[in-house]
């Protein structure tokens, strides 16, 4: 359910500690999250530079012209990189969240349910730059056409165990042997 993939996520981006075993990031990763639930990241009455600002990680990414390249990339151009960022649509945030991602450079990103705000447009960019990063992508999502051109490798966690496959989504979902085991591992 969508919850254990919050949670997931959750552990996996430091947020929460795992109540049960261990995992360990590899010494050469980093990892940037956008998460389905993103509301506790715009608390603050702050505008969107000053939003962005706080993600900064030295002097050079504190100045503002180097914010409003980020902001300006995800369509926040002039005075709009000067809203409020507590009174955002749930878009807005997301291209936020996606510009924060993208300061940090992460090879690893972890995705819980990206294209829930975003409009078509941003749907087809957002999976255009997705398919040619060069890092790993961890995503959920019930978005199929998404799946489908993003994906290369499946992995359903069930009740009773996990399937992992190398297939595009539109194969996995009609494969003999992937059906046969889900029967399985479902009942």
């Amino acid at each position: 359910n969508s919850r254990s993939i919050n949670l997931l996520y959750d552990c996996l981006s430091d947020k929460i500690k795992p109540t049960n075993g261990t995992y360990n990031w590899g010494i050469t990763t980093s990892h940037g999250y956008l998460p389905m639930d993103n509301h506790s990241y715009f608390d603050k009455s702050i505008s969107l530079v000053d939003w962005l600002r706080q993600w900064a990680n030295n002097d050079e990414e504190r100045e503002e012209l180097f914010i409003r390249s980020f902001l300006g990339r995800m369509l926040f151009s002039g005075d709009e990189a000067l809203k409020s960022c507590n009174v955002l649509s749930g878009g807005a945030k997301a291209r936020c969240m996606l510009s924060k991602i993208m300061m940090g450079k992460p090879n690893v990103l972890l995705i819980d349910e990206p294209t829930n705000h975003l409009d078509l447009e941003s749907i087809t960019a957002f999976n255009n730059s997705l398919i040619n990063f060069k890092g790993t992508i961890l995503f959920s999502t019930n978005d199929r056409a998404f799946a489908e051109s993003v994906a290369n490798r499946i992995i359903e966690i069930t009740p009773n165990g996990i399937i992992d496959s190398y297939l595009k989504f539109n194969e996995y979902i009609i494969d003999d042997k992937i059906l046969s085991l889900r029967e399985k591992l479902y009942s």
